[in-house]
């Protein structure tokens, strides 16, 4: 038996065996650790609904029930109650998704960032119809760090991205944004992605910093470049007809365990930057970690129009309305 069919294997037992659980009991699945950025988002949701109902919720950290495609479907199947996953992904069911992986659009100072999250129209009125079409309930979408390239050789300019095969997501937009950026876009399962580094199959790939330093990808890479192009975003979902079937009261406690665990999953994001980078280094002393200057960013922050242009023809039929939408929440946010 190959170790991926173990893994399927034991993803079936485990769905099988949770398809059975009592109707108290709410099952959540999501992409990353239990210490890591969505495991403590999750933590802090379980222990706010425990602590508020009789109800308990059962985690499932990445990989206990397969990969990020396999937790969407259990989702919308009502074998999982709740899905954490990043637009990413979900961007192959819901095009207008993708809006986040335009280059550059969203701030890099933490604070705004996180008021565009807690305010935005196009989140808050706009996407939960798009995803209610997939059978979902979007509870809330939140920021997870700014996204850094770990690479084999330095980038300072997308000269240095030429013929580079760089990792992406299975995401059609952020394909195109980093061919705009000169790579080679390779979308590949996140459980191959150290192999294929390791392997030479592939030279780089993107991640916030505290991800980068719990999955090791420094060791499988030389050099960490900060270019400002975008932050991670990922959502909360619940499986539609399970969410419809609540009481309001059950609602109520969904809806305020969610606006908890997103102040304190921002407030536990202040500073993790830079000290998941400093783990980085202490672990490995040559590892170079270099924050582009604005004129270095120039060359990189120019491909944004060619690639917005590219989310109005492939980002479904509201493309244009959020994007027009997501511009100017940002700009309320920004005070401009």
């Amino acid at each position: 038996m190959t170790f991926k069919t173990l893994i399927a294997s034991s993803a079936l037992a485990l769905v099988a065996g949770i398809s059975t659980a009592s109707a108290d009991t709410w099952r959540y699945a999501f992409e990353e650790a239990l210490d890591e950025v969505q495991g403590k988002f999750a933590q802090k949701f379980k222990e706010e609904i425990e602590a508020n109902s009789d109800h308990e919720v059962q985690l499932f950290p990445f990989g206990t029930l397969g990969e990020s495609a396999d937790i969407m479907e259990q989702a919308q199947s009502g074998i999982l109650q709740f899905v954490n996953q990043s637009p990413g992904f979900t961007g192959a069911l819901i095009p207008e998704a993708q809006v986040f992986f335009v280059p550059y659009l969203l701030p890099q100072d933490e604070e705004t960032l996180a008021e565009f999250f807690r305010t935005s129209k196009t989140i808050n009125e706009l996407f939960p119809p798009l995803y209610e079409e997939q059978g979902l309930e979007l509870l809330t979408m939140y920021p997870e760090g700014e996204v850094m390239m770990t690479t084999t050789e330095p980038v300072t300019g997308p000269a240095d991205l030429n013929e580079v095969k760089f990792r992406v997501m299975t995401n059609p937009l952020l394909v195109e944004s980093y061919k705009a950026f000169g790579a080679t876009p390779t979308p590949l399962p996140w459980g191959e992605v150290y192999g294929a580094l390791q392997t030479g199959i592939i030279q780089g790939q993107e991640n916030p910093a505290f991800f980068i330093e719990s999955t090791k990808m420094y060791e499988v890479t030389d050099h960490i470049t900060r270019a400002g192009h975008n932050n991670f975003t990922t959502a909360l979902m619940a499986n539609l007809d399970f969410y419809e079937g609540l009481s309001e009261d059950e609602k109520t406690l969904v809806q305020n365990a969610v606006d908890v665990a997103f102040e304190y999953i921002i407030d536990y994001q202040e500073g993790l930057t830079e000290e998941s980078l400093e783990k980085i280094k202490e672990a490995k002393p040559s590892m170079t970690i270099t924050t582009l200057s604005e004129e270095e960013r120039e060359p990189f922050r120019e491909t944004a129009e060619s690639v917005e242009k590219t989310f109005l023809e492939i980002g479904g039929d509201q493309a244009e309305e959020i994007l027009n939408q997501m511009k100017a929440d940002l700009e309320a946010v920004q005070g401009n």
